[in-house]
């Protein structure tokens, strides 16, 4: 058995499937694309759902691929294992209606035998129960030995989720250890002691299970294969842990240097360096594929990974930011097969390096909740922290768990991980909830994806903006029908049509439909999910029927200034680029007829300057009138010509090629205009950030951007009134006033902070006493917040020990503050905490430190009710 590489593995195995006539496509995004019911790509096949449930025609009926992925459902296992991780490749081939069992079997055997040369006597298979079929294959066709397989029952071998397709499966395994297993009671026994491990499953999918629960046969069986890469490269390489890989051990040996640590000299070390290894070759990955972290969805688990692999860190020793050097390796291990990382590199190392300088910060502030919570546990003499706070610190400050117990256990704290336990379920519930619920393979029963595939619409729009054509499907609700009639709102499907379908940012086309009996509006133009063109219709007059031939005419003037916004697009990208550098990528766009809207990366906000760079550098190729070419290519010719494209999108064998001239060129399906010149003009109008690492430009042209234009300057007419002055005296009128009304200002503040200080007498003479501890607390009108903040400093300066409660109604909102000096704080006194009773009286919250807090309230009239039961409050708190 040679020992293969991990990288010489997968090319191995794709081009094998190739010469087995399967197309070769290369791995999808980790970001599903229809499909709500799945967070992250978690498995080979998941990205070829449609494929399988035929809601999609695949560009053919035999694929292979080698497919990222990422699963965090045994995040707490990672590092502690030498087999779990979060990130791993799956290598499959999979047969639509195409071959089954008689191929797919001596295929697997050829490959593992005389690819990879795994010995025979080291291979066992195994079963399902009653699958006479694969094993008559397995031993006449693959020549295995038939003592070497195993059958198994259906939660071994046999795959199914739920009603919809299933079927038996087939896996195949390797013996590390030796001597020959007999029967099935050893084979279970080897393999749950990781002696004997599974490398290849093979499911035929040959059943769809019924709401009855009965397995109907499938007309056309389909093959889905998963063999995890790091497994059997561990296999190849005879190394027991995934960590050991040749790739994965290149990153684990960087963690090793950085931290100066030697692995496998100290365990809690190993598994701190085990899972910095790991999380940052799934955060890659992500990064890669345009996620970003944030609090909430796949951007949670994001932030999630990145904040372990940092915090593991900080227990190896390593001081400051160190992911991005881990980074480096494993771009340099993967890019050949995705190339998107070194494309991406600076992007990712950026954003890696901006969420670990965020958790710094995070790791700072939980230390002072944290610290808050000891103090708490000090004064109730207890060495138990509750699960919920344990949580809260977690779910919203970041702070690790293991980091929370570290931290206690020099205390002599623990934690209640049951409750902690309980919190983290919830939360998962609610995450779960939060997804829409999708049943088997993402299959949607709506009427738009029971579409039959024999219907199809031929898109002639480029040229033609009105044609004849054919009405082949009318939809009224969820119900095909023969007719729609005045009044009706339903869908149309015909041969063909000039209308664009939303696409690629760009929404549909509008306009009208007609024939001799009827006539119609077409509101939109979409796409279902087996990319079937379907027009959304109101039926204004007559009856539209089934069959009969009509007339479509695109909405002329939206349609143009459609166009203008989508080539406008293409020449932002470009002059984004040239003003801020090639990291710029786009990550995102929606094109109507009013605006343009264009996402991409970029790490700060532009300046006024740049913004004005780009609309120059737009504006100057837009009057240079460059032809707007479109040209038809392969990819691999496309890529070659220097085209830009969306890392994420998957291209046929024939790609659109747009071009402004030598200006601007870039993968598209969209419309354009025919000239450059026909934009007219492009103006920015707001240049924002929507997410870490990614800015939004928002942009007007044509009509729109005239119009914008004169709205402006209609706006300084409005200013020249108002301020009674020319347009050249508008700064200098604006500066005086604003200074008359800072000065103005000052008075008002002076004038406060008198009738403030007039009732300072006041409070000090209301001031009584609880159980030792002296307290003034009093309801104000008209104080603001600063103010109220001073006025509560000096009385407690005054008090020498104890509290002061203050609220102020002002412009009919409720101000409150809470002080306490540090004797009252020992004694039990807690700001925070009163001030959040006083609060709620109020209709308000709010909260802070044991010796200071202030919150808001949205009831002036319940201020009195709350500043009377500050005297009952404090009785509670202090013992």
């Amino acid at each position: 058995m040679e020992k293969m590489g991990l990288n010489e593995i997968r090319e191995a195995y794709l081009s094998f499937f190739e010469s087995k006539g399967h197309l070769r496509l290369p791995s999808f995004s980790l970001v599903p694309k229809n499909d709500k019911g799945l967070l992250i790509i978690n498995a080979g096949m998941a990205p070829l759902k449609p494929y399988f449930t035929g809601l999609q025609v695949p560009p053919s009926t035999r694929v292979t691929t080698c497919q990222k992925c990422v699963r965090t459902g045994d995040i707490e296992n990672v590092g502690k294992t030498s087999r779990h991780g979060t990130f791993f490749e799956m290598l499959g081939n999979f047969s639509f209606g195409d071959y089954f069992k008689e191929e797919v079997i001596p295929w697997a055997w050829e490959f593992i035998t005389e690819i990879l040369k795994l010995p025979k006597e080291r291979l066992y298979v195994t079963i399902y129960l009653d699958d006479d079929e694969a094993f008559k294959i397995w031993t006449e066709k693959a020549g295995v030995d038939p003592k070497r397989i195993f059958r198994l029952g259906k939660e071994d071998n046999f795959w199914e989720i739920g009603k919809g397709p299933c079927g038996p499966c087939s896996e195949i395994h390797y013996d590390r250890g030796e001597g020959v297993v007999t029967s099935v009671d050893e084979f279970v026994k080897a393999a749950d002691e990781d002696r004997i491990v599974e490398f290849w499953n093979l499911v035929f999918t040959q059943f769809d299970k019924d709401e009855e629960g009965n397995y109907n046969k499938l007309p056309n069986p389909n093959i889905d294969t998963g063999m995890g890469l790091e497994r059997i490269a561990g296999i190849m390489q005879n190394k027991f842990s995934i960590f050991e890989v040749d790739t994965i051990r290149k990153v684990l040996d960087e963690v090793c240097n950085i931290s100066q640590k030697v692995y496998g000299e100290n365990e809690h070390n190993d598994i701190s360096i085990r899972i910095i290894t790991d999380h940052i070759r799934s955060t890659t990955f992500m990064i890669s594929d345009d996620i970003l972290p944030s609090n909430e969805g796949r951007g949670y688990v994001l932030r999630r990974l990145l904040r372990r692999a940092s915090r593991h860190g900080k227990l190896l020793g390593i001081n400051g930011a160190f992911l991005g050097r881990l980074c480096d390796v494993v771009i340099e291990k993967s890019f050949k097969a995705y190339p998107e990382l070194k494309e991406k590199k600076d992007y990712i190392k950026k954003i890696i390096k901006l969420e670990e300088e965020r958790f710094a910060e995070t790791i700072d502030s939980g230390m002072d909740i944290l610290n808050e919570y000891i103090l708490e546990l000090k004064k109730e003499n207890s060495n138990i922290l509750s699960g919920e706070k344990a949580f809260r610190l977690y779910d919203t400050y970041g702070f690790p768990l293991e980091l929370t117990e570290e931290i206690l256990e020099d205390k002599d704290i623990k934690i209640d991980i049951d409750e902690f336990n309980k919190e983290m379920q919830e939360q998962r519930e609610r995450a779960r909830s939060a997804r829409e619920e999708s049943n088997y393979m993402g299959v949607n029963n709506g009427i738009l994806d029971k579409i039959p595939y024999d219907i199809k619409t031929e898109f002639k729009g480029y040229s033609n903006l009105e044609l004849p054509s054919k009405v082949n499907l009318l939809i009224l609700g969820e119900e095909f029908v023969n007719e729609l009639s005045e009044g009706d709102s339903g869908i149309l499907v015909t041969e063909e049509t000039p209308f664009y379908s939303e696409m690629g940012g760009q929404i549909g086309d509008k306009g009208i439909i007609f024939g001799d009996n009827f006539e119609g509006i077409v509101t939109d133009c979409k796409k279902n999910i087996s990319n079937k063109i379907i027009h959304f219709i109101n039926i204004e007059r007559g009856i539209l029927k089934l069959g009969e031939e009509i007339t479509l005419k695109v909405d002329k003037n939206i349609r143009s200034s459609v166009s203008k916004n989508h080539t406008a697009t293409h020449m932002l990208h470009k002059a984004l680029r040239i003003v801020l550098g090639e990291h710029v990528h786009q990550s995102g766009s929606y094109v109507d007829d009013e605006r343009l809207r264009f996402d991409f990366t970029h790490f700060t906000s532009l300046t006024e300057e740049e913004i004005k760079r780009v609309e120059f550098i737009v504006n100057k190729n837009i009057m240079e009138t460059f032809g707007v070419e479109t040209n038809v290519m392969t990819l691999e010719e496309a890529k070659q010509s220097g085209a830009v494209a969306l890392f994420d999108d998957k291209y046929g064998d024939a790609v659109r090629v747009v071009s402004v001239g030598d200006f601007s060129k870039e993968l598209c399906g969209g419309t354009h205009v025919n000239n450059s010149g026909e934009i007219g003009l492009f103006k920015i109008i707001s240049e924002s950030g929507v997410a870490a690492g990614i800015r939004r430009i928002e942009a007007v042209t044509g009509f729109t951007a005239l119009k914008s234009i004169d709205e402006k300057i209609e706006l300084i007419k409005n200013i020249e009134r108002d301020l009674k002055c020319a347009e050249k005296d508008i700064l200098n009128k604006i500066n005086i006033v604003t200074n008359e009304v800072r000065e103005k200002d000052k008075e008002i503040i002076k004038l406060k902070s008198k009738l403030a200080s007039g009732s300072e007498n006041d409070i000090i003479k209301s001031i009584k006493e609880i159980k030792g501890i002296k307290f003034a607390a009093a309801a104000l009108k008209d104080v603001d917040i600063n103010s109220l903040r001073d006025l509560a400093d000096k009385t407690r300066n005054k008090m020498g020990e104890g509290v002061v409660v203050l609220g102020s109604d002002i412009n009919g909102k409720v101000q409150l503050i809470a002080m306490a000096t540090k004797d009252a704080v020992l004694k039990g006194i807690n700001c925070g905490k009163i001030i959040k009773e006083v609060a709620s009286i109020c209709g308000g919250g709010g909260g802070g430190r044991p010796d200071m807090a202030q919150a808001g309230g949205k009831k002036p009239e319940k201020l009195e009710e709350a500043i009377e039961k500050v005297e009952s409050i404090m009785e509670k708190l202090v013992k």
